[in-house]
């Protein structure tokens, strides 16, 4: 699919309908993680709504490709992102955290068509995606597979065995996405265990890295293109995100990483969320 300066703002468009659809899922719940999805929700339209090879009325399609969320805790940012895809109703999405609701805290796999993993310790996810990597070449499998993480669980000893696994294994067929936005429930992560050079640390176990603003759809999306054409390695997309991107007052304030906008503070943000959406339309007017 050509990515058209036309395409590019209705992905952008698409990014803010889904943080206005995640503040709305935090107000209903009363409980659940900010920062986090806001931050990543120009990420995930980039997925669902141009990268992914998928179906979302055959969500068990065996040719897709596959996506695995490590850092479980931000799915809101998911659950919007397959909502607005039309993997079900957006109206679903206002039942996050409740009891019986296919869409929990941490996203389970047998609850919800479309979900590849269980996830909820954090550290796991690569594993989980290189080891399906490795059975998709072993099967001649032809689809891709992608895994998003945090900066944060880079503190976690699998993380780093499943990057030596992928890099000795060559697995060209594995993309990782890393969230690094800096923060995490304790404070910076440069202050609770600094990460870098994390660049470094990935291309000494033969991954092919490449660094984009999180936030730039295109760039994104060309570096995920980049990586398809990456020779026996695996490839880490360095995203740098805002946590909290979209309302200023909470951009880059680790404190919002695991709490939920209260009512009164939730209607202001999609006020703020809103004009940010207006003033993108406008533009491409």
């Amino acid at each position: 699919m050509v990515l058209t300066e036309g395409k590019v703002k209705e992905l952008e468009r698409t990014a803010e309908a889904i943080r206005e659809t995640i503040i709305e899922m935090l107000m209903a719940a009363g409980s659940g993680h900010t920062a986090g999805p806001l931050g990543m929700a120009d990420i995930f339209t980039a997925f669902y709504f141009h990268i992914l090879r998928q179906d979302p009325k055959h969500p068990d399609w065996e040719e897709r490709d596959r996506l695995f969320l490590s850092n479980g805790h931000i799915v809101p940012v998911r659950y919007a992102a397959m909502a607005h895809a039309g993997y079900f109703p957006i109206e679903e999405c206002l039942t996050l955290r409740k009891f019986g609701s296919r869409l929990q805290g941490h996203p389970e796999r047998m609850r919800l068509p479309g979900l590849e993993s269980t996830s909820g310790p954090l550290g796991s996810g690569l594993s989980q995606a290189a080891g399906y990597a490795y059975g998709a070449r072993m099967d001649n499998k032809n689809f891709r597979v992608y895994c998003i993480m945090s900066d944060g669980e880079q503190d976690a000893g699998n993380i780093w065995e499943a990057a030596m696994f992928a890099g000795n294994n060559k697995l060209s067929n594995l993309t990782a996405v890393m969230d690094r936005n800096n923060i995490q429930i304790d404070g910076m992560t440069e202050h609770v265990m600094p990460l870098e050079n994390v660049r470094a640390k990935y291309e000494a176990f033969n991954w092919h890295v490449i660094e984009v603003d999180g936030h730039n759809m295109r760039e994104f999306i060309n570096a995920v293109e980049q990586a398809k054409a990456i020779f026996e390695r695996p490839t880490l997309i360095l995203a740098h995100t805002i946590p909290g991107k979209g309302i200023k007052e909470i951009e880059f304030d680790y404190t919002w990483h695991g709490k939920p906008p209260t009512q009164e503070e939730g209607q202001k943000f999609l006020k703020e969320l809103r004009t940010l959406k207006g003033a993108i339309t406008s533009e491409h007017e």
